[in-house]
């Protein structure tokens, strides 16, 4: 059910039911003439640069790429598409997406969506776009915090944290957005940064070669509200003892010239970091984003301290094929047509199973 595509800067998987564009297209061409609003530094311009810059490279008519948002600061994102979008309801963003996705297999359907919109009212129709593995690219803006509504703490604030809802501290155990997406399945699941745009684009364009669900997980600063939530992982020296960067057959090392590694412990089964030595070198783990249990994938997601962000794998920790949804559901349409012929609307609201109701 797939094509491959040559176009831009890398080989892009689409599927075949889309429509390509007729002209090579450019940034500006994703450009809406809307004026672009968000608080000055907020880390959703570098992720809308980001996108707009990548989506050339999929060589599909704009006309049939969908951004499906829900309620947030980062829902605005649909106004900035220059291609068909939707801001919808609050948390609803995969629900609605799901019946786009399912009913117009000749769309490439995106969702925006954040912590809160995500994983407080709407978790439980994320949790179920995942395990379904409908064919969208879901892109979830954590930045800790409710920021358009003004500061509240969100499902992934940390422990603790003091906000005008919280002023004694938080007692929630915050959400781990990747490990979430893993224990429901999911078949493609990414962390990446705002402010690293190599490193951004490369898991966009690996999240847009998947076929079903791809969930990305993108830390972006909230600078009003929840100013420096990242510096750990943004600032040169501490990055370099705090970023884990994941890359499929490459042994899971990082720190000063790849000094520390990640090992799994013999005892427990546990993963854990240890500074890398001659004695211990070949125990280091080597990254298997495509292995079919979601195992190692998990107990790497849960080697992040939540309050520090110490140890934080970003890249691909999963990516492995399973049955998309859309295609699924296809093939049951066509073989009900081929044994029963196409179906009859007025038959089936008008037939046996109806009542006349007198007053």
């Amino acid at each position: 059910m797939t094509e491959t595509s040559t176009e831009g800067t890398g080989t892009i998987e689409a599927l075949s039911l889309i429509p390509r564009a007729e002209a090579k297209q450019s940034m500006k061409d994703f450009k809406s003439d809307q004026e672009v609003r968000w608080c000055p530094g907020c880390g959703d311009y570098a992720v809308l640069a980001a996108v707009q810059g990548f989506m050339p490279e999929l060589g599909l008519a704009k006309e049939n790429i969908v951004f499906v948002s829900g309620i947030g600061c980062s829902s605005r994102f649909p106004y900035y598409m220059n291609t068909y979008g939707m801001h919808s309801i609050h948390g609803r963003a995969p629900a609605i997406a799901t019946g786009l996705a399912t009913s117009r297999r000749d769309l490439s359907v995106w969702v925006v969506t954040g912590d809160g919109d995500a994983l407080s009212i709407g978790g439980n129709h994320l949790i179920h776009a995942l395990r379904r593995n409908v064919n969208l690219k879901i892109l979830l803006f954590n930045n800790r915090i409710y920021g358009l509504t003004k500061g509240q703490y969100s499902p992934t604030s940390e422990t603790g944290k003091i906000t005008k809802s919280t002023p004694m501290g938080s007692l929630d155990a915050p959400f781990n957005p990747v490990s979430l997406a893993l224990g429901a399945e999911a078949g493609f699941v990414a962390r990446t940064i705002d402010s690293d745009r190599t490193h951004l684009t490369d898991v966009l364009r690996q999240a847009a070669a998947h076929p079903g669900t791809a969930l990305v997980e993108i830390y972006q600063n909230c600078n009003i509200f929840n100013d420096g939530a990242f510096d750990a992982l943004k600032d040169k020296q501490q990055a370099q003892e705090a970023v884990i960067r994941l890359e499929h057959g490459q042994p899971i090392r990082f720190g000063a010239e790849g000094s520390k590694g990640v090992v799994r412990d013999p005892a427990t089964g546990d993963l854990t970091v240890v500074t890398v030595t001659p004695d211990n070198a070949s125990q280091v783990l080597v990254h298997d984003a495509h292995a079919a249990s979601p195992t190692t994938a998990f107990a790497l997601s849960r080697l992040a301290d939540p309050d520090t962000l110490h140890h934080t794998p970003i890249g691909v920790l999963r990516s492995v094929d399973r049955p998309v949804y859309d295609t699924l559901m296809a093939d049951q349409l066509d073989t009900a047509v081929e044994q029963n012929g196409k179906g009859d609307l007025n038959t089936l609201l008008t037939g046996n199973d109806t009542w006349t109701v007198v007053g």
